[in-house]
């Protein structure tokens, strides 16, 4: 009896459902676990800190029974693994504390802050990938020779140079100096608020409203944070390119593949360098994290008012309630970018499925 080629394509799909099913709960499982790790971190860390939390809402001059009236209503009477509970459930309906600073709630405060460094680390990645990859595919390629000695030593000072004292040279000479960029913020003050905020990001804000005049000013103001910090995501996408291609380019399949008079453009741009993109996807993604979450001093340097910005003003403020949310926000950003990175991985490498 013969089978329709649709009943075929059926039972395979059926067949794959449970593999695929399975997998999706395995991830959702380490993710969930992973992230209720994280809480955990930061609850320990928020109760070991030699700061009260309540004397911070009191005052250090409230009497005994308002300042044990407070504890019990923060729930700090209660045992740890209890306190605990609440933590987690208040996290997971989106309460992160009120902020002493601000006197608003910390979730709305990071939802504030939070585009404006995902914006800097975007752009700062974007540097990393398009210089980062070549640069690091021609020094493997001219491994010994000046052009591998000059990537490796640009790579040297982006790891070696700190980024306070790289943002605040940079500001004298191309802001101050010769002006060719825009100084510290995100705008210059005559053009703060005035574009409608969509997504907290001025430059796809600014575009929506139509308004170029703002949007070429957002772009001078970005250009010099994003420069410095995509310096350091340049020496290290570059460091690794570097890498994974002398480890291709001494493959076998290299070898046939000019032997066979394939262009070594192709060879390297095409056969090598797609081999490399497999494990440059988590080196990609683990850059931009370590961007959005590293960009406290480089925040600082130019004033951008983002996550890191807003977590450092908070600590010097002993503001836990914000600097434990920043942390979360940090942390889950690590997850969710590490899980994309290996869905990415699947969908690049079909050996991974």
């Amino acid at each position: 009896m013969a089978l329709n080629t649709s009943d075929i394509a059926g039972r395979g799909a059926l067949s794959l459902s449970p593999r695929f099913l399975r997998a999706v709960i395995r991830t959702a499982i380490t993710v969930a676990v992973t992230f209720v790790g994280l809480l955990f971190v930061t609850f320990i860390i928020g109760r070991v800190m030699p700061i009260d939390p309540v004397l911070a809402v009191v005052g250090d001059k409230a009497s005994e029974e308002i300042y044990q009236a407070a504890r019990k209503a923060m729930g700090l009477d209660q045992p740890l693994y209890v306190q605990f509970l609440y933590y987690l459930r208040d996290v997971f309906q989106g309460d992160l504390g009120m902020s002493l600073l601000t006197s608003r709630p910390v979730s709305e405060d990071i939802a504030r802050v939070f585009p404006a460094t995902l914006e800097l680390a975007t752009i700062a990645t974007l540097f990393g990938v398009v210089f980062g990859i070549p640069m690091g595919v021609v020094a493997a390629v001219n491994q010994g020779r000046w052009p591998d000695q000059l990537v490796r030593v640009l790579g040297l000072f982006g790891y070696s140079m700190p980024v306070f004292w790289l943002g605040l040279i940079g500001l004298l000479v191309f802001y101050g100096v010769l002006g060719w960029v825009g100084g510290p913020g995100r705008l210059d003050i005559f053009y703060e608020d005035m574009i409608p905020s969509v997504t907290g990001v001025i430059l796809i804000d600014s575009l929506i409203a139509g308004d170029f005049e703002i949007f070429s000013n957002a772009l001078s103001h970005i250009i010099l944070p994003a420069s410095v910090l995509g310096y350091y995501s340049i020496a290290y996408i570059s460091r690794m390119t570097r890498s994974f291609m002398l480890e291709q380019l001494s493959q076998e399949y290299i070898t046939t593949a000019r032997v066979k008079g394939i262009s070594e453009t192709q060879v390297i741009w095409r056969h090598a360098l797609g081999n490399v993109m497999v494990p440059l996807i988590t080196v990609i993604a683990l850059s931009y994290a370590q961007l959005l979450e590293g960009s406290v001093l480089t925040e600082t340097v130019f004033a951008w008012p983002g996550l890191g910005f807003y977590i450092t003003t908070a600590l010097l403020s002993a503001d836990m309630n914000a600097v434990l949310g920043g942390t979360i926000v940090v942390g889950a950003v690590f997850v969710g970018l590490n899980l994309l990175s290996d869905l990415l991985y699947r969908l690049v490498d079909p050996r991974a499925r």
